[in-house]
C-alpha cells in the first residue's frame, strides 16, 4: 500500500498521451541519475519506491495495455481477459495469458512478500500459493490468449488492482531478492543491473503495442550522493533526468521556477494524488469515541501554514477531505477552513472533551516534517491541548506508526496504488486494515458497513457512493486531519522533449530534441 516517500501511484503503466510526441524523432540514449538507496527492486513483484516504479514502468506490458477491459461475470467473481495478439518478449517470444498468470503467481509466492499480494488475496486459491502448500491459485486459469481469474468475493475494482500487473516469462522464478533482468514485454528491456552502480535499459525491437517510445535506452547512473546532486546534474547538463523528492525542486534556493518557469521548458508540475494529513489514534483514550475533539483539531489546524512551512502553493493545494480533485467520486465540500484555523468553533468542539488535555504526536525527524508538528502543537495548545513531539528516522517511522505506539496523533502521507476511492477510503479507515494501512486505527461499524457496501457498487454508484462518505468521513467521524495533496514536480536537461506526466512521469515516452 501507499507511503507518499516511497511509493507512486502504479496507473500510468497503461496511460500515456500518445499523440504529444508521434512525430518526434527517435535514437539515442537517456542519461539518468539516481541515488542507489531509491530503487528498491526493478522487478515488478517487489518493486514499490518512486524510482524504481518509473524505471520497471518502461519495461511493463500491462495487463491494462496487452488486454484492455476484461469481461466480467453478473456476481462479480470472474473476470476474463483476451489478451490481444503481437506483444512478444525482448526475446521474441509471444505473450501469452500464462506470462500474467505467472505475475500474479509470483506475487503471491510464500517468501516473497510482495507490496501487491494483498490485492490479490481475494483469488480462489490464493492463501494456498501463500502458505506453499501449490505453485498456482486454483482461480487464475491461462490458456492461450485468455486468461481467468475467480474472485471468492465479488470485487468490482479488481481490473483497476491489476493495471501494476507486467507479463513476465512464465518460468521466470519468484525470488525473495528478486530478479532484475529479464525478457521484458514493455518498450524496453533490463539488459543489465549493477546494483549500487548502473542500470542499462534498451529498446525491446519486438515491442508489439502502440505506446509512445523514442530513445534507444537509458543509462541510468547509481551513484549520486543525494537529491541536490541528481538536481545540479540535471542543471549542469551531465544528466537528463532523475527522481529527487519534491522539498529538493522547492529549496528557494535552486530557483527552478524563476529559472525555468513552469510547464514550459525543463521544469514541470503536475497535480498529484499524494496526500499529506495527520492520523488521529482512534484507540487511545483521548481520541476514542471522541468525534467531537478530532473535529476540533480539524477546524484548529492552520492548513495554509503548514503548506507555507513546506513551499507554498507551487508545492502543493491545500484539502480538508480524503480524496483528491482528480479522484472519480470527488465533491467539493468545504467543511473545515482552509485558509486558517477557526478557533472559536474548535474550542467550542473541545470544550469538555479534552480529557488528559495531553497528546503524543509522532512524525518523521526532516526539518520539513517537524516544522508541520511544530505548527500542530501551537494550534492545539490554543484549544487545551498540549502536544509532545517525537521524531523517528523515515526507514523507521512508518514500523513505529503501523505497531501498536503509545501516539495520539500521527503525520500521515499517503499515495493511492491505483485509482480508485477504495484505495484510499478502505485502506485507511476499515477496520479490516487494522495492523496494515488503517494506521489510526479507526474502527466503527457503521462505517466499516459503508465502506464495504461503496467497495460492491460499480459505475456512477459507486463514485456517487465514495464521494458521500468522504464528505461524511471527514465532517463527522473526522479520523484524520487532511492537510494538502502534493504537486508533483519533475525538471529534465536541455536535451530532453516529448514529456508524458499523467502526472507521473512515462519516462518510456520522452525523447531528444
Amino acid at each position: 500500500m501507499g507511503v507518499l516517500t516511497v511509493v507512486v501511484l502504479r496507473s500510468f503503466f497503461g496511460g500515456a498521451d500518445k499523440g504529444s510526441s508521434a512525430k518526434r524523432a527517435s535514437g539515442g540514449v537517456i542519461r539518468v541519475v539516481l541515488r542507489s538507496a531509491d530503487v528498491d527492486s526493478l522487478d515488478p513483484a517487489l518493486s514499490y519506491t518512486v524510482a524504481s516504479a518509473i524505471l520497471v514502468a518502461t519495461t511493463c506490458a500491462s495487463l491494462e495495455e496487452v488486454a484492455g477491459a476484461p469481461r466480467i461475470s453478473r456476481d462479480n467473481r470472474k473476470f476474463t481477459f483476451a489478451l490481444r495478439s503481437g506483444f512478444r518478449f525482448s526475446d521474441g517470444v509471444a505473450v501469452r495469458a500464462g506470462a500474467f498468470a505467472r505475475a500474479i503467481n509470483r506475487t503471491l509466492a510464500p517468501g516473497i512478500e510482495s507490496p501487491w499480494a494483498p490485492y490479490m488475496r481475494d483469488i480462489v486459491g490464493a492463501e494456498d500459493v501463500q502458505a506453499g502448500k501449490t505453485p498456482s491459485a486454483s482461480g487464475v486459469i491461462s490458456q492461450g490468449n485468455t486468461l481467468v481469474v475467480r474472485l471468492k468475493r465479488p470485487v468490482p475494482d479488481f481490473p483497476a488492482r491489476m493495471t501494476s500487473f507486467c507479463a513476465v516469462p512464465p518460468t521466470l522464478p519468484a525470488d525473495p531478492e528478486g530478479v532484475n533482468a529479464f525478457p521484458a514485454a514493455g518498450r524496453y528491456y533490463v539488459a543489465e543491473y549493477r546494483p549500487g552502480e548502473r542500470i542499462l535499459i534498451r529498446r525491446n525491437r519486438f515491442y508489439g503495442g502502440d505506446q509512445p517510445h523514442h530513445v534507444d535506452g537509458f543509462d541510468v547512473d547509481l551513484q549520486a550522493a543525494s537529491h541536490e546532486e541528481v538536481l545540479d546534474r540535471i542543471e549542469r547538463g551531465e544528466a537528463d533526468w532523475g527522481w529527487a523528492l519534491a522539498p529538493v525542486y522547492f529549496d528557494p534556493a535552486r530557483r527552478l521556477v524563476a529559472k525555468y518557469g513552469v510547464n514550459k521548458s525543463q521544469f514541470f508540475l503536475k497535480p498529484g494524488f499524494g496526500f499529506r494529513g495527520f492520523v488521529f489514534n482512534s484507540s487511545r483514550p483521548l481520541f476514542r469515541d471522541n468525534p467531537s475533539l478530532r473535529q476540533a483539531v480539524n477546524f484548529a489546524i492552520d492548513r495554509s501554514a503548514l503548506r507555507r512551512a513546506g513551499g507554498g502553493p507551487v508545492e502543493s493545494r491545500v484539502t480538508d477531505q480524503y480524496l483528491p480533485a482528480g479522484m472519480p467520486g470527488f465533491t467539493n465540500a468545504r467543511i473545515y477552513p482552509l485558509d486558517g484555523p477557526d478557533f472559536g468553533r474548535a474550542r467550542a468542539l473541545a470544550r469538555g472533551h479534552t480529557r488528559s488535555g495531553k497528546a503524543l504526536l509522532y512524525t518523521v525527524d526532516s526539518p520539513p516534517a517537524l516544522a508541520f508538528a511544530q505548527s500542530v502543537k501551537q494550534n492545539l495548545a490554543k484549544i487545551g491541548l498540549d502536544v509532545e513531539i517525537k521524531g523517528f528516522p523515515l526507514p523507521a517511522y512508518f514500523g513505529r506508526l503501523g505497531a501498536t505506539g503509545p501516539y495520539d496523533i500521527g503525520f500521515q502521507p499517503w499515495v493511492p496504488d491505483y485509482q480508485d476511492p477504495y484505495a484510499i477510503l478502505n485502506v485507511l479507515f476499515d477496520g479490516r486494515f487494522i495492523g496494515g494501512t488503517n494506521w489510526g486505527r479507526f474502527d466503527s461499524a457503521e462505517y466499516n458497513g459503508l465502506l464495504r457496501n461503496a467497495a460492491l457498487l460499480q459505475g456512477e454508484a459507486r463514485y456517487r457512493a465514495y464521494g458521500e462518505l468522504d464528505v461524511r468521513l471527514a465532517r463527522e467521524a473526522a479520523p484524520m486531519v487532511a492537510i494538502d495533496f502534493l504537486n508533483e514536480p519533475t525538471l529534465f536537461s536541455k536535451r530532453v522533449g516529448c514529456v508524458v506526466l499523467t502526472p507521473y512521469l512515462d519516462l518510456a515516452a520522452v525523447c531528444l530534441k
